[in-house]
């Protein structure tokens, strides 16, 4: 009896022993795909970074995007706007949520009601934006780890099999989406209380008046969106744009009242908000901030990246209005006080009065003003700066 027991306890220990040795090729395996420090699947983080057109937005999602722990879509809801177009955002506020709510649970079933049956990975809005749909699973193109190239991207990676978004987005930490087609935040409630979401909202803003001019510059690309903005009013001429920007700026005070000035529990610790012209003057401190409140780590290709991006020399034209490229980001954010004509930087001050006194961006009350460039327009008044939602002082 007693070689009988030892033959099955040899076994025993050889059989632990061959577990041990998988478990550790797996894990091997599995860190190609999600870094380290990683919570487990079961523990996702969801982040919406929530903005507005010609915001700055495409660049902070980058930042999301190109960090190894985040599975990132560029504004899923371009989807069910293009799809139901004769509809008002008001009307469409609640696709939109429930669209979103599936995709940050991995679930893209969803897009059945606003793609083709058949979808490719490449079938989503600026898809080569997204990291995670340029790199294993979906795509070899970019090795884990490593910044993606949205051209070599385009390229190498189109029409992949639909199910590998999935796949990919299953493996990751974090969720984030962005998108800047809500303008309040009470239909996104539900996302709040649902038990299997970890929503955060990254509220990202910027000077009206430079969205102003961006938005300007590229008015053709949104003739679609302003019709849904402005519930398909007719607005005359140049009426348009300065409508859309009353109602953009609105929004993003209803937003900020709504989250910071006596907010649900719920809403409590889930919100930041976020000025593009600070993160053009202090990127790293900025990020690494976002990166506190969401549960990033920032990583040294990172910190590198976002130097490059924000450092550059370049101030971008039309011809990549909408891409994300190296630009000094501080000179960026200046331009409109040398082309924006002074009656309309008036008429935005105007329009945005209420937005920007709440989120301390100064008003200039001459030509003069507008372009004395060394007159600061975004400091916070005070020598103590101001409180964010999080309850921290700001000064820089």
């Amino acid at each position: 009896m007693r070689p009988f027991l030892r033959v099955n306890f040899n076994a025993l220990i050889f059989l632990v022993l061959l577990q041990g040795a998988a478990v550790v090729m797996f894990c091997n395996w599995y860190y190609q795909l999600s870094p380290c420090d990683s919570p487990p699947v079961d523990r996702k983080v969801h982040v919406l970074l929530l903005s507005s057109w010609r915001s700055g937005s495409s660049f902070l999602g980058q930042v999301f995007s190109q960090h190894p722990s985040v599975f990132y879509l560029m504004e899923p809801a371009w989807h069910a706007w293009s799809t139901m177009r004769t509809s008002g955002a008001h009307t469409l506020r609640m696709a939109v949520r429930d669209l979103m709510r599936s995709v940050f649970q991995c679930d893209f079933s969803v897009m059945d009601s606003y793609m083709p049956k058949n979808r490719k990975t490449s079938s989503f809005f600026m898809w080569y934006q997204s990291r995670a749909l340029c790199s294993p699973p979906v795509c070899s193109v970019t090795p884990f780890g490593q910044i993606s190239s949205a051209k070599e991207c385009q390229k190498e990676c189109h029409g992949l099999d639909f199910e590998k978004v999935t796949n990919s987005c299953q493996i990751y930490s974090h969720v984030v989406l962005k998108e800047t087609r809500f303008f309040e935040l009470e239909s996104l409630y539900p996302l709040f209380q649902d038990p299997n979401l970890d929503l955060r909202i990254v509220h990202l803003i910027r000077d009206p008046r430079a969205v102003y001019r961006s938005r300007e510059e590229s008015a053709l690309s949104f003739k679609m969106d302003n019709a849904i903005v402005l519930e398909h009013r007719a607005a005359p001429g140049a009426e348009e744009q300065f409508q859309v920007m009353k109602k953009i700026c609105q929004s993003h005070t209803q937003i900020n009242e709504t989250a910071t000035q006596d907010p649900p529990p719920f809403l409590k610790g889930r919100y930041k908000l976020v000025r593009y012209e600070d993160v053009t003057r202090f990127p790293l401190q900025e990020v690494s901030d976002i990166y506190d409140f969401v549960g990033l780590k920032m990583t040294k290709e990172m910190e590198d990246w976002i130097v490059k991006m924000t450092h550059g020399r370049g101030k971008g034209n039309l011809n990549n209005a909408f891409e994300v490229i190296s630009r000094n980001a501080a000179q960026v954010s200046q331009a409109w006080r040398t082309r924006v004509p002074h009656n309309k930087v008036k008429r935005i001050q105007e329009v945005c009065k209420e937005a920007m006194s709440m989120l301390h961006y100064k008003a200039v009350n001459s030509e003069e003003e507008q372009k004395k460039l060394d007159m600061d327009l975004y400091m916070p008044e005070g020598p103590k700066g101001f409180a964010w939602a999080s309850g921290k002082i700001r000064s820089h």
